[in-house]
Formats: C-alpha cells, structure tokens, sequence
C-alpha cells in the first residue's frame, strides 16, 4: 500500500509525465487539486474513487488537515493511493507536510515530481530564468502570506539584494505590496517585470512593466489567479522571444461538434496552433452489425468517410476476417472520398486508388468517370447523399449500398452549450453536424434568438454550408479545400 504525491504540471496536458499518467491509470483513490490539467483524470479507472481536495484563495477551500486525514484513510486500505497537484509536489505544495503526515502513519509514500510553474510560466512566456548576460540565479518565493505580517519568513532585504530573478507564486492578489516591500528594501523601481496568467494554457497572456509599475498594469488588465509573477532583467526578454502567443490562434476559442471519436485530430490540431477547444459533441456514432457481403464480388469497393471503413472493419473483425477479405488489386478498385478516409484505408493494409481533388460526392462521382465499372459496393452511413451511387447507376454500374454505421443526436449539457456559446468560431464538418447541433440546442431559431454575440461558424465546404443556409444559418468562413486542412486553413485565414 503506496501513497503517490504526484505532480501533475502547470496545466498543459503535454506536460504530464508518464509515471503521472501510469499512476493515474493504476490509483484506487485519487485525491486531486483545482489546477490539475483539464483531462488530467481522463485515464482514471472507472471504479476509481476520485476526491476533490481544491483550495481556491477567496473561494472555497479543502483544509489541509482534511486532506492529510483523507491520504492517511485511504492509505491505510487502499493499493494505490494518488495524491494528484499541480505542478510540482514539492514545490509550494504542501507535499512535505503530507509526507511527513503519511511516515508518522507509517504508511509507505513515493513522490513524482511535475514541472513546476515557476519554470514553465516563464518558458511559455519567452523569459528564462536564467541567462548567461543577465542572470545566474534564481530565487522562488511565495507570494501567499501577507509581507506586512509581523514575522514575515521572508527577508525582504536578502531578497531586493539577490543578484538574479525574482520568481513569485500565488502573489496576484498581494503584488502592490510585494513590490513596494521590495523597492523599499533597495531593488530598483525600473527593473523589469511580468506577470504570466494561466501559463501553458490556451488562455495565456502576459502583462509586462517594471517593479514599480507591474502590479497596476496587473490590475487594469484584471489579471487573476493562478498566475507567476518575474522580477528581473530576463523578464524583458518577453517581447523577444515569447512563442506562444505568436502562434496563429493564440487567444481564439473554437467549439469542435463532430462526434467525440473523430473530434481529437481536429482538436489536436487546433491546439497546437494556440487555440482553446470546446468539445462539444452533437452526434454519436454507432456501428449498425450485419453480415458481411462477398467482397470479391464487386470490382469497385467505395468508402466515403473514416468511419466507415472503421465500421466495415469492425464487421469483418466480428466475422473472423482482416483486409484478405478484399480482392485482389488486380480485380478491383478502391475508392475514398478524401484523404482522411485513404489514411484509415492505409493503417489497415488498403491502398485507395481513387481520390478526387476534394472531399465531397460530386468529386468522388467524377473521379470515378473514368473507372470501368459493372458492379461496386458502396459502405457510408444510414442517411447519406445519393450522389456517388446514382452517379454508378447512370453509367450501367449495379451498386449496393451498404450501410455500417449511423449518427445520432447527442444532446449538449448547459455547461457544454454556454460554452459553445461563447467560442469565437464554431465549426462544422459534415451536413450532418449541423443538423443535430440545430436540435441539441433547441433548434435554428432558438440558435438565432441569441442574436450577434453568437460564435462565428466555420464550415468545411459547400455541401455543409447548403445545410447551414437551409435552416437560415450563413457561414462566416468556408474551406477551399473540404478537409480537416482546409477547415484549419479557412479559419485562420478569416
């Protein structure tokens, strides 16, 4: 029986390490801080017990003897007991007097350390710590306790002589004063400053000035919690060299309504380029079983989206049967509507042979003009355009349409929908998205009642942006190319 005082970053999900996510994936208990990273307990199993032990300064708090008792209660029945902070348990943590709590229980602890935000707010601020011009030291200090307090731990002298940066936590909220006590005790008023809120987050932004003058530029930019303060020479260094916020969708919020399976890619992608993602799920796909038709049958097997050769798959898996089920290549061809849908085709050991241009029927269909075809299997969704099969049938081609999967309706939470709400963009990738977005929210005219304040909508191409027309909706931005890419594209184009 283990108690783990783990850390778990300053708030990026990247920056976990992977002892943190093994552990998590292993606790029983898992007794957790305010500011661990959004999906940081995603791994967690599901008969886990998961206790919140946040502490918000001003709000509500979890005392730190409660939390000791919860550790030594837990510890003492429990395999594997995680307790799960941000950043760095040892540092500003609290996590000494936890082990030191859980030796005197006689119950075994180890520590994983996390990136502490006192290292990582600066570096996703361009400022180091440390330079070889500027300075070669560095000093962490808390900005919790109050300075004017008699018997203050800190020597405020000490500090305004130390001969490097100045890196402050928890200090927003008692920067004036920190300031003041520091300039008082004979650190230079011009020095430079910055604060950093909400480091390594989508979200970040950084307020820069001089001791004397950081703490009202904080507080005219209603700078808040969490927050790392610099103090020091380096700290001018952040117009320079800050990389986060060049980033093209730094400070924009976009909602992601495909189906949570197929959302991550485009989710991924948009955080890597700055954006904060909302995803907010309308529709849920479901593999539709059944037997599995001879495929050597058809000399034209089509696939028009990811999911359906995923779901085709499946069926040939329930079957006893992999990718040798398929006809030989001199037999017949394979066809996939964009390169989304090639690179499910590739993962399994399929080679497309057709793609169009764009990822839509009406270039699927013409794509396929040149195709000798007599017969061809077509594996889509329930509800699905006719294009690429009357397109076959017009040309003499007998066509079955195999369908191996549907989307259905998956309503949006109030917490899910306000937040859609306030994004700056929100996306659709499909007709379909569209169509059932409209009825998570109550409906197209529900969605307009809420009149100019309402996200700007992407869409992924022309067919898309018809259905949005059809129930009244404009996009604000269409993709050229009608993929991932393009949607991407658009919106940073916009």
């Amino acid at each position: 029986m283990t108690v783990y005082l783990v850390g778990a970053g300053p708030g990026d999900p990247g920056l976990m390490t992977a002892r943190s996510l093994e552990l998590i994936a292993a606790a029983e208990v898992i007794v957790y801080d305010r500011l661990i990273p959004a999906n940081a307990l995603d791994g967690a199993r599901p008969e886990a017990k998961l206790i919140y032990a946040g502490k918000e300064g001003g709000g509500h708090q979890v005392s730190q003897a409660e939390i000791t008792r919860l550790l030594v209660e837990h510890g003492r029945v429990a395999e594997t007991v995680v307790r799960l902070k941000g950043g760095d348990p040892f540092v500003f943590g609290r996590g000494g007097e936890e082990a030191e709590a859980l030796i005197a229980a006689g119950i075994l602890f180890e520590v994983v350390p996390g990136i502490t935000a006192g290292i990582a707010a600066p570096a996703y601020a361009g400022i180091p710590v440390t330079h070889r011009d500027g300075a070669s030291a560095v000093a962490f200090l808390t900005g919790h306790e109050d300075p004017d307090k008699p018997g203050s731990a800190l020597d405020w002298a000490a500090l305004a002589a130390f001969p490097g940066t100045l890196v402050v936590y928890m200090g927003v909220r008692q920067l004036g004063p920190i300031a003041a006590r520091l300039i008082a005790a004979g650190r230079a008023g011009d020095e430079p400053a910055a604060v950093v809120q909400r480091a390594t987050l989508p979200g970040q932004r950084t307020v820069q000035g001089t001791l004397a003058t950081i703490a009202q530029l904080a507080a005219d930019a209603h700078v808040k919690a969490p927050a790392i303060t610099i103090f020091g020479s380096v700290a001018g260094l952040h117009e320079q060299l800050r990389w986060l916020e060049r980033r093209p969708l730094h400070g924009v919020t976009i909602a992601v309504t495909r189906a949570r399976e197929q959302a991550s890619r485009l989710a991924e992608r948009l955080r890597a380029l700055g954006a904060e993602v909302v995803v907010a799920p309308v529709i849920r796909t479901e593999m539709l079983p059944g037997p599995v038709p001879d495929l050597g049958a058809y000399d034209l097997i089509c696939f028009t989206s990811p999911t359906g050769v995923e779901a085709l798959f499946a069926r040939l898996d329930a079957a006893g049967l992999d990718a040798r089920a398929f006809p030989a290549p001199d037999r017949a061809r394979i066809a996939a509507i964009g390169p989304a849908t090639a690179r499910a085709l590739q993962t399994r050991g399929i080679r497309a042979d057709v793609m169009p241009a764009q990822a839509v029927a009406e270039a699927l269909a013409e794509a396929l003009a040149g195709v000798s075809v007599s017969r061809a299997l077509i594996a889509r969704a329930r509800e699905a355009r006719d294009v690429v099969p009357e397109a076959l049938r017009a040309r003499g081609a007998e066509v079955e349409v195999l369908a191996v999967y549907e989307t259905v309706v998956e309503l949006l939470d109030e917490t899910q929908a306000a937040a859609v709400a306030a994004a700056d963009y929100l996306t659709f990738t499909s007709a379909s998205t569209v169509r059932n977005f409209l009825a998570a929210v109550g409906g197209a005219e529900a969605w307009l009642a809420r009149g100019p304040s309402r996200p700007r909508v992407a869409s992924i191409g022309p067919v898309t942006s018809a259905e949005l027309h059809a129930h009244g909706l404009a996009p604000d931005v269409e993709a050229t190319s009608y993929d991932i890419d393009g949607l991407i594209a658009a919106i940073i184009g916009a």
